[in-house]
């Protein structure tokens, strides 16, 4: 009987060790988490696959620095040239496009700059001119990138001569938020994290609707050959759902007061 309760036992520690090792890491734009995404859609990924994901949520930059260091086995994150490189120098396997929204630059509701409108590159000319505050990132994510993008668009290098108001926080989206809030500035945000920001204060949304706001998210398996232990495996089926149409369809189906936050857009 003894020897009988110590095999059961040793069976269900094995079990157990097995369960506890059925996860995965991932390295991910914070947007994904703070617009509340990841809550929705993770738990539908688990229970069709038994399979865990821990979320290391950072901007972009680190998130893909994070993979290239081995910490991670998938990536999930939205600056296209950067995912492009990641795979070009052997770190990742192939990009899959998942998903897409859109950047919008919110500001106080009364608009001192008058920057309100489609035009994203007139919009930052208007409040650079105008030494009106804007909070900036800077902290190297996607949305940081298209953001310097836009501003170099309009003629303006923050990085060599800041404009008056200009202001980085190194920061993650939803304290960009919370300061421009705070401080009644400017700032750019992708539209998920916006729709879930509570502490809204006297910011609206201003310049919207121009297409170099568009902003698409893709997700990349973590190269063994690069990383042996990465658990390539369980990540590539992560990928296989989350572009199938039950993942699409959950990523779909994620809106927050009758509003949808992502936009599946997937090649299969």
């Amino acid at each position: 009987m003894v020897r009988l309760i110590l095999a059961c036992l040793a069976l269900f520690s094995a079990f157990l060790a097995h369960a506890q090792d059925k996860f995965i890491v991932m390295a991910s734009t914070t947007s994904t988490e703070q617009s509340g995404l990841f809550a929705h859609l993770l738990p539908a990924f688990k229970a069709a696959s038994g399979i865990d994901i821990r979320v290391v949520a950072q901007g972009t930059g680190q998130a893909l620095d994070t993979a290239r260091r081995g910490d991670a086995d998938v990536v999930f994150v939205h600056d296209q040239a950067a995912e492009e490189k990641f795979v070009a120098e052997g770190y990742g396997m192939r990009r899959y496009p998942v998903m897409y929204n859109d950047f919008v630059i919110v500001g106080p509701k009364a608009d001192p700059a008058g920057a309100k409108g489609k035009d994203v590159v007139a919009a930052l000319v208007k409040i650079a001119a105008g030494g009106a505050p804007f909070i900036s990132r800077g902290d190297k994510s996607g949305t940081n990138a298209a953001e310097l993008r836009y501003w170099k668009g309009a003629g303006i290098d923050v990085t060599a001569n800041k404009p008056a108001g200009y202001q980085a926080c190194g920061c993650g989206m939803g304290p960009a938020l919370n300061i421009a809030a705070s401080s009644s500035a400017y700032v750019l945000t992708d539209r998920g994290t916006w729709l879930n920001f509570k502490n809204r204060g006297d910011l609206a949304v201003l310049v919207e609707g121009d297409t170099r706001l568009f902003n698409q998210y893709g997700v990349i398996a973590v190269n063994p050959a690069r990383h042996p232990h990465v658990k390539v495996a369980m990540a590539q089926q992560f990928i296989d759902w989350v572009v199938s149409p039950a993942g699409q369809g959950t990523i779909a189906a994620y809106k927050i007061g009758g509003e949808q936050l992502f936009f599946p857009n997937a090649e299969r």
